[in-house]
Protein backbone atom coordinates (compact mmCIF):
# COMPACT_ATOMS: atom_id res chain seq x y z
CA UNK A 1 0.00 0.00 0.00
CA UNK A 2 1.35 3.69 -0.73
CA UNK A 3 -0.34 6.42 0.87
CA UNK A 4 -0.68 10.45 0.20
CA UNK A 5 -1.82 12.00 3.67
CA UNK A 6 -2.74 15.61 3.36
CA UNK A 7 -2.08 17.21 6.54
CA UNK A 8 0.56 17.04 8.83
CA UNK A 9 -0.88 19.21 11.77
CA UNK A 10 -1.63 17.46 14.96
CA UNK A 11 -3.36 14.74 13.85
CA UNK A 12 -1.52 14.40 10.82
CA UNK A 13 1.88 14.09 12.38
CA UNK A 14 0.14 11.61 15.20
CA UNK A 15 -0.47 9.32 12.12
CA UNK A 16 2.95 9.13 11.41
CA UNK A 17 4.21 7.88 14.63
CA UNK A 18 1.52 5.03 14.93
CA UNK A 19 1.81 4.32 11.71
CA UNK A 20 5.87 4.07 11.47
CA UNK A 21 5.37 1.22 14.27
CA UNK A 22 3.77 -0.50 11.62
CA UNK A 23 4.88 -2.91 8.40
CA UNK A 24 1.60 -3.50 5.99
CA UNK A 25 2.50 -0.08 3.90
CA UNK A 26 5.29 0.68 1.77
CA UNK A 27 5.25 4.35 1.46
CA UNK A 28 3.27 7.34 2.38
CA UNK A 29 3.85 10.86 1.28
CA UNK A 30 3.08 12.97 4.00
CA UNK A 31 1.96 16.62 2.46
CA UNK A 32 0.62 20.26 3.75
CA UNK A 33 0.63 23.25 2.13
CA UNK A 34 3.25 24.55 4.73
CA UNK A 35 6.61 22.47 3.52
CA UNK A 36 8.11 22.69 7.06
CA UNK A 37 5.40 20.93 8.65
CA UNK A 38 5.70 18.07 6.19
CA UNK A 39 9.49 17.88 6.76
CA UNK A 40 9.10 18.16 10.65
CA UNK A 41 6.63 15.20 10.30
CA UNK A 42 9.20 13.17 8.51
CA UNK A 43 12.22 14.04 10.16
CA UNK A 44 10.64 13.18 13.41
CA UNK A 45 10.31 9.74 12.29
CA UNK A 46 14.47 8.85 12.55
CA UNK A 47 15.06 8.07 9.02
CA UNK A 48 12.29 5.82 8.32
CA UNK A 49 12.83 5.34 3.96
CA UNK A 50 8.81 4.78 3.58
CA UNK A 51 8.06 8.74 4.60
CA UNK A 52 8.67 11.42 2.13
CA UNK A 53 7.55 15.47 2.55
CA UNK A 54 5.46 16.66 0.20
CA UNK A 55 3.95 20.67 -0.33
CA UNK A 56 0.13 20.33 -1.69
CA UNK A 57 -2.66 23.17 -1.57
CA UNK A 58 -5.50 20.70 -0.41
CA UNK A 59 -7.97 22.91 -1.73
CA UNK A 60 -5.96 22.51 -5.24
CA UNK A 61 -7.43 19.46 -6.97
CA UNK A 62 -5.86 18.46 -9.84
CA UNK A 63 -2.06 19.55 -7.45
CA UNK A 64 -3.42 16.95 -5.49
CA UNK A 65 -4.19 14.42 -8.17
CA UNK A 66 -0.87 14.76 -10.01
CA UNK A 67 0.86 14.17 -6.91
CA UNK A 68 -1.08 10.69 -6.03
CA UNK A 69 0.36 9.83 -9.47
CA UNK A 70 3.68 11.24 -9.10
CA UNK A 71 4.39 9.16 -6.09
CA UNK A 72 1.79 5.90 -7.81
CA UNK A 73 -0.41 6.52 -3.94
CA UNK A 74 -2.81 3.90 -4.19
CA UNK A 75 -4.93 5.19 -0.89
CA UNK A 76 -5.62 9.49 0.10
CA UNK A 77 -6.01 9.87 3.90
CA UNK A 78 -7.07 12.98 4.72
CA UNK A 79 -5.67 14.61 7.88
CA UNK A 80 -7.03 18.41 7.04
CA UNK A 81 -10.53 20.53 8.67
CA UNK A 82 -13.88 19.45 6.85
CA UNK A 83 -13.12 22.75 4.78
CA UNK A 84 -10.90 20.77 2.39
CA UNK A 85 -13.41 16.86 2.26
CA UNK A 86 -14.30 17.70 -0.85
CA UNK A 87 -11.63 18.72 -2.89
CA UNK A 88 -9.37 15.80 -1.48
CA UNK A 89 -12.47 13.63 -1.98
CA UNK A 90 -12.78 14.71 -5.71
CA UNK A 91 -8.97 14.69 -6.35
CA UNK A 92 -9.01 11.06 -4.72
CA UNK A 93 -11.73 10.14 -7.65
CA UNK A 94 -10.28 11.72 -10.51
CA UNK A 95 -7.02 9.53 -9.65
CA UNK A 96 -8.82 6.08 -9.32
CA UNK A 97 -7.18 6.31 -5.65
CA UNK A 98 -9.06 5.23 -2.45
CA UNK A 99 -10.05 7.96 -0.12
CA UNK A 100 -9.92 7.93 3.77
CA UNK A 101 -11.32 10.84 5.60
CA UNK A 102 -12.25 11.41 9.66
CA UNK A 103 -15.24 13.90 9.25
CA UNK A 104 -17.56 14.47 5.98
CA UNK A 105 -18.64 16.99 3.76
CA UNK A 106 -20.07 19.85 5.51
CA UNK A 107 -23.69 20.50 6.56
CA UNK A 108 -25.97 24.12 5.82
CA UNK A 109 -28.74 24.32 8.06
CA UNK A 110 -32.49 24.80 6.33
CA UNK A 111 -32.88 28.25 5.03
CA UNK A 112 -35.96 28.72 7.32
CA UNK A 113 -36.78 25.71 9.76
CA UNK A 114 -32.71 25.32 10.64
CA UNK A 115 -34.01 23.34 14.42
CA UNK A 116 -36.80 21.91 12.70
CA UNK A 117 -35.60 20.12 9.63
CA UNK A 118 -32.32 19.37 7.90
CA UNK A 119 -30.79 21.42 5.33
CA UNK A 120 -27.98 20.03 3.44
CA UNK A 121 -27.19 16.75 5.94
CA UNK A 122 -22.97 16.26 6.55
CA UNK A 123 -21.82 13.66 4.16
CA UNK A 124 -24.92 14.74 1.75
CA UNK A 125 -22.11 15.75 -1.08
CA UNK A 126 -20.38 12.42 -0.95
CA UNK A 127 -22.58 10.16 -0.68
CA UNK A 128 -24.42 11.70 -4.40
CA UNK A 129 -21.59 10.40 -5.73
CA UNK A 130 -21.35 6.96 -4.57
CA UNK A 131 -23.39 5.28 -7.12
CA UNK A 132 -19.99 6.52 -9.59
CA UNK A 133 -17.20 5.24 -6.99
CA UNK A 134 -19.16 1.93 -6.67
CA UNK A 135 -18.92 2.00 -9.88
CA UNK A 136 -15.42 2.54 -10.51
CA UNK A 137 -14.46 0.00 -8.11
CA UNK A 138 -12.99 2.12 -5.84
CA UNK A 139 -13.50 2.74 -2.03
CA UNK A 140 -14.03 6.43 0.14
CA UNK A 141 -13.94 5.40 3.41
CA UNK A 142 -15.63 8.19 5.43
CA UNK A 143 -15.87 9.10 9.01
CA UNK A 144 -13.12 7.05 10.34
CA UNK A 145 -11.53 8.88 13.03
CA UNK A 146 -12.52 8.58 16.25
CA UNK A 147 -15.98 10.06 16.69
CA UNK A 148 -16.95 9.55 14.01
CA UNK A 149 -14.87 6.34 13.22
CA UNK A 150 -14.63 3.90 16.18
CA UNK A 151 -17.61 4.88 17.51
CA UNK A 152 -19.26 3.58 14.64
CA UNK A 153 -17.26 0.29 14.93
CA UNK A 154 -18.61 -0.35 18.27
CA UNK A 155 -22.49 0.24 16.78
CA UNK A 156 -21.68 -2.46 14.13
CA UNK A 157 -20.43 -4.55 17.00
CA UNK A 158 -23.32 -4.32 19.06
CA UNK A 159 -25.57 -4.71 16.48
CA UNK A 160 -23.65 -7.84 15.47
CA UNK A 161 -22.95 -9.41 18.68
CA UNK A 162 -24.55 -8.12 21.70
CA UNK A 163 -28.36 -7.17 20.40
CA UNK A 164 -31.20 -9.22 19.38
CA UNK A 165 -33.07 -5.50 18.34
CA UNK A 166 -31.57 -1.79 19.60
CA UNK A 167 -33.65 0.60 20.71
CA UNK A 168 -31.17 3.84 20.78
CA UNK A 169 -27.25 4.01 19.54
CA UNK A 170 -26.28 7.14 21.65
CA UNK A 171 -22.63 8.60 20.87
CA UNK A 172 -21.60 9.97 24.37
CA UNK A 173 -17.99 11.62 24.32
CA UNK A 174 -16.62 13.31 27.77
CA UNK A 175 -13.22 13.72 29.48
CA UNK A 176 -12.03 15.17 32.50
CA UNK A 177 -9.03 16.97 30.76
CA UNK A 178 -7.32 20.22 32.27
CA UNK A 179 -4.77 22.61 30.27
CA UNK A 180 -2.20 23.78 32.54
CA UNK A 181 -1.95 28.01 32.63
CA UNK A 182 -4.93 28.54 30.26
CA UNK A 183 -8.62 29.20 30.81
CA UNK A 184 -9.97 28.21 27.93
CA UNK A 185 -8.23 26.01 25.41
CA UNK A 186 -9.90 23.48 23.01
CA UNK A 187 -8.13 20.04 23.05
CA UNK A 188 -9.17 19.97 19.35
CA UNK A 189 -9.28 22.32 16.29
CA UNK A 190 -11.56 25.46 17.66
CA UNK A 191 -12.72 25.17 14.02
CA UNK A 192 -13.79 21.77 13.74
CA UNK A 193 -15.28 22.40 17.45
CA UNK A 194 -17.53 25.74 16.58
CA UNK A 195 -18.70 23.65 13.34
CA UNK A 196 -19.80 21.20 15.39
CA UNK A 197 -21.13 22.48 18.08
CA UNK A 198 -23.11 25.42 16.57
CA UNK A 199 -24.64 24.07 13.74
CA UNK A 200 -28.32 22.39 14.41
CA UNK A 201 -27.93 19.43 15.92
CA UNK A 202 -29.21 15.99 13.70
CA UNK A 203 -31.25 13.23 15.77
CA UNK A 204 -32.60 10.05 13.95
CA UNK A 205 -35.58 8.46 14.50
CA UNK A 206 -36.84 5.31 12.69
CA UNK A 207 -40.17 6.54 10.62
CA UNK A 208 -39.60 10.17 10.84
CA UNK A 209 -35.66 10.50 9.83
CA UNK A 210 -33.25 12.59 10.57
CA UNK A 211 -34.52 16.15 11.73
CA UNK A 212 -32.32 18.71 13.60
CA UNK A 213 -33.06 20.82 17.34
CA UNK A 214 -31.43 23.78 18.68
CA UNK A 215 -28.19 23.29 19.92
CA UNK A 216 -26.65 22.23 22.92
CA UNK A 217 -30.82 20.77 23.67
CA UNK A 218 -31.39 18.04 25.92
CA UNK A 219 -28.57 18.18 28.22
CA UNK A 220 -28.11 14.78 30.51
CA UNK A 221 -25.22 13.84 32.77
CA UNK A 222 -23.35 10.67 31.60
CA UNK A 223 -20.85 8.62 33.74
CA UNK A 224 -17.72 8.23 31.86
CA UNK A 225 -15.63 4.89 32.96
CA UNK A 226 -12.00 4.87 34.33
CA UNK A 227 -12.27 8.25 36.94
CA UNK A 228 -13.86 10.49 34.37
CA UNK A 229 -17.22 10.54 36.11
CA UNK A 230 -20.44 12.35 35.69
CA UNK A 231 -20.37 15.12 33.05
CA UNK A 232 -23.09 16.77 31.65
CA UNK A 233 -23.57 15.93 27.62
CA UNK A 234 -25.90 17.70 25.22
CA UNK A 235 -26.74 17.25 21.45
CA UNK A 236 -23.94 18.05 18.83
CA UNK A 237 -23.99 18.11 15.53
CA UNK A 238 -21.50 14.82 14.09
CA UNK A 239 -21.53 12.19 11.62
CA UNK A 240 -22.62 9.43 13.53
CA UNK A 241 -26.13 10.15 13.30
CA UNK A 242 -26.13 10.30 10.14
CA UNK A 243 -24.11 7.03 9.38
CA UNK A 244 -25.02 5.10 12.08
CA UNK A 245 -28.57 4.43 10.69
CA UNK A 246 -27.60 3.22 7.07
CA UNK A 247 -26.60 0.15 8.17
CA UNK A 248 -27.38 -0.24 11.07
CA UNK A 249 -31.14 -0.77 12.34
CA UNK A 250 -31.76 1.41 14.76
CA UNK A 251 -35.08 2.96 16.34
CA UNK A 252 -32.84 6.23 17.46
CA UNK A 253 -29.67 8.03 17.25
CA UNK A 254 -27.79 10.74 18.81
CA UNK A 255 -24.65 12.29 19.56
CA UNK A 256 -23.91 14.52 22.98
CA UNK A 257 -20.61 15.82 23.67
CA UNK A 258 -19.45 16.36 27.40
CA UNK A 259 -18.70 20.18 26.94
CA UNK A 260 -19.08 21.53 30.40
CA UNK A 261 -20.93 24.75 30.83
CA UNK A 262 -18.16 27.67 30.82
CA UNK A 263 -17.04 25.55 27.89
CA UNK A 264 -20.60 26.13 26.29
CA UNK A 265 -20.83 29.82 27.31
CA UNK A 266 -17.94 30.68 25.88
CA UNK A 267 -18.91 28.75 22.39
CA UNK A 268 -23.02 31.49 22.46
CA UNK A 269 -20.45 34.28 23.50
CA UNK A 270 -18.34 33.66 20.26
CA UNK A 271 -21.48 33.71 17.88
CA UNK A 272 -23.70 36.32 20.08
CA UNK A 273 -20.31 38.15 19.13
CA UNK A 274 -20.44 36.60 15.22
CA UNK A 275 -16.90 35.26 15.35
CA UNK A 276 -18.04 32.01 14.34
CA UNK A 277 -18.53 33.10 11.13
CA UNK A 278 -16.13 32.30 8.70
CA UNK A 279 -16.73 34.62 5.89
CA UNK A 280 -14.30 37.24 5.46
CA UNK A 281 -14.91 40.86 6.95
CA UNK A 282 -12.77 43.87 6.29
CA UNK A 283 -10.13 44.89 9.05
CA UNK A 284 -7.92 48.03 8.79
CA UNK A 285 -4.17 46.36 8.32
CA UNK A 286 -0.91 48.12 7.93
CA UNK A 287 -0.67 48.28 4.02
CA UNK A 288 -4.14 49.01 3.98
CA UNK A 289 -7.87 47.09 4.05
CA UNK A 290 -7.35 43.13 4.73
CA UNK A 291 -10.13 40.59 4.33
CA UNK A 292 -10.30 37.70 7.37
CA UNK A 293 -12.67 35.14 8.13
CA UNK A 294 -13.57 35.64 12.28
CA UNK A 295 -13.35 32.16 12.72
CA UNK A 296 -10.05 32.06 11.24
CA UNK A 297 -8.77 34.82 13.83
CA UNK A 298 -10.40 33.09 16.91
CA UNK A 299 -8.45 29.40 15.65
CA UNK A 300 -5.00 31.67 15.58
CA UNK A 301 -5.34 33.09 18.52
CA UNK A 302 -5.98 30.25 20.71
CA UNK A 303 -3.21 27.66 21.08
CA UNK A 304 -2.55 25.03 18.59
CA UNK A 305 -4.24 21.99 20.29
CA UNK A 306 -0.99 19.65 19.50
CA UNK A 307 1.52 21.76 21.40
CA UNK A 308 -0.58 20.79 24.32
CA UNK A 309 0.15 17.63 25.77
CA UNK A 310 2.78 18.45 27.91
CA UNK A 311 0.41 20.84 29.48
CA UNK A 312 -2.63 18.80 29.79
CA UNK A 313 -3.51 16.25 32.09
CA UNK A 314 -6.16 13.65 32.65
CA UNK A 315 -8.48 10.97 30.24
CA UNK A 316 -10.29 11.15 27.33
CA UNK A 317 -13.29 8.68 26.37
CA UNK A 318 -15.36 8.32 23.09
CA UNK A 319 -18.18 5.45 23.59
CA UNK A 320 -21.61 4.08 22.00
CA UNK A 321 -23.98 3.79 24.67
CA UNK A 322 -26.52 1.08 23.04
CA UNK A 323 -30.18 0.29 24.62
CA UNK A 324 -32.18 -2.92 23.27
CA UNK A 325 -33.04 -6.39 23.82
CA UNK A 326 -31.00 -9.54 23.85
CA UNK A 327 -32.58 -13.10 24.33
CA UNK A 328 -35.82 -11.34 25.07
CA UNK A 329 -34.37 -9.53 28.13
CA UNK A 330 -33.80 -5.68 28.02
CA UNK A 331 -29.99 -4.66 27.67
CA UNK A 332 -27.69 -1.46 27.57
CA UNK A 333 -23.98 -1.34 27.09
CA UNK A 334 -21.55 1.22 27.03
CA UNK A 335 -18.60 0.09 24.54
CA UNK A 336 -15.51 2.65 24.74
CA UNK A 337 -12.19 3.53 24.39
CA UNK A 338 -10.16 5.66 27.07
CA UNK A 339 -6.52 7.47 26.31
CA UNK A 340 -5.03 8.38 29.28
CA UNK A 341 -2.93 11.89 28.37
CA UNK A 342 0.27 10.46 30.47
CA UNK A 343 0.32 7.40 28.29
CA UNK A 344 0.08 8.86 24.89
CA UNK A 345 2.86 11.71 25.97
CA UNK A 346 5.38 9.29 27.42
CA UNK A 347 4.63 6.42 24.13
CA UNK A 348 3.96 8.66 21.17
CA UNK A 349 4.90 12.43 22.18
CA UNK A 350 0.93 13.26 21.00
CA UNK A 351 -1.67 14.50 23.57
CA UNK A 352 -4.61 12.17 24.09
CA UNK A 353 -7.03 13.64 21.62
CA UNK A 354 -5.33 14.14 18.83
CA UNK A 355 -3.53 10.46 18.96
CA UNK A 356 -7.19 8.62 19.74
CA UNK A 357 -8.19 10.63 16.77
CA UNK A 358 -5.34 9.39 14.70
CA UNK A 359 -5.07 5.53 15.56
CA UNK A 360 -8.04 4.82 14.35
CA UNK A 361 -7.56 5.48 10.17
CA UNK A 362 -4.21 3.80 10.60
CA UNK A 363 -6.03 0.60 12.01
CA UNK A 364 -8.54 1.39 8.76
CA UNK A 365 -5.65 1.40 6.54
CA UNK A 366 -3.80 -1.58 7.65
CA UNK A 367 -7.40 -3.47 7.32
CA UNK A 368 -7.74 -2.74 4.12
CA UNK A 369 -4.30 -3.67 3.15
CA UNK A 370 -4.96 -6.89 4.97
CA UNK A 371 -8.35 -7.31 2.78
CA UNK A 372 -9.84 -7.80 6.12
CA UNK A 373 -11.70 -4.93 5.19
CA UNK A 374 -12.53 -4.23 1.26
CA UNK A 375 -15.50 -2.63 -0.56
CA UNK A 376 -16.82 0.28 -3.26
CA UNK A 377 -18.70 2.99 -3.55
CA UNK A 378 -18.98 5.70 -0.47
CA UNK A 379 -18.96 3.71 3.16
CA UNK A 380 -19.35 4.37 6.50
CA UNK A 381 -17.25 2.08 9.27
CA UNK A 382 -20.38 0.71 10.09
CA UNK A 383 -20.38 -1.33 6.46
CA UNK A 384 -17.64 -3.73 7.55
CA UNK A 385 -17.24 -6.08 10.50
CA UNK A 386 -16.22 -4.75 13.64
CA UNK A 387 -14.16 -7.40 15.42
CA UNK A 388 -11.44 -7.41 13.05
CA UNK A 389 -10.67 -3.88 14.27
CA UNK A 390 -11.56 -4.08 17.52
CA UNK A 391 -8.71 -6.76 17.67
CA UNK A 392 -6.15 -5.03 16.16
CA UNK A 393 -6.98 -1.69 17.96
CA UNK A 394 -6.10 -3.82 21.09
CA UNK A 395 -3.06 -5.14 19.34
CA UNK A 396 -1.80 -1.69 19.04
CA UNK A 397 -2.07 -1.45 22.56
CA UNK A 398 -4.74 0.78 22.96
CA UNK A 399 -7.63 -1.77 23.98
CA UNK A 400 -11.32 -1.07 24.20
CA UNK A 401 -14.11 -1.67 27.10
CA UNK A 402 -17.51 -2.50 27.94
CA UNK A 403 -19.73 -2.02 30.99
CA UNK A 404 -23.42 -2.91 31.29
CA UNK A 405 -25.45 -0.33 32.35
Amino acid sequence: MRVLLVGAGGVGGAITRIAARRPFFDAMVVADHDPGRSEAAVAELGGDARFTAAQVDAGDEPAVARLLARHRCDVLLNATDPRFVMPLFRAARAAGAAYVDMAMSLSRPHAERPYEECGVKLGDEQFAQAAGWEKEGVLALVGMGVEPGLSDVFARYAADELFDEIEEIGIRDGANLTVDGYGFAPSFSIWTTIEECLNPPVVYEAGRGWFTTEPFSEAEVFDFPEGIGEVECVNVEHEEVLLVPRWVDTRRVTFKYGLGREFVETLKTLHLLGLDRTEPVTVPGPDGPVAVSPRDVVAACLPDPATLGERMHGKTCAGTWVRGVRDGKPREVYLYHVVDNQWSMAEYGCQAVVWQTAVNPVVALELLASGAWSGAGVLGPEAFPARPFLDLLTAYGSPWGMREQ
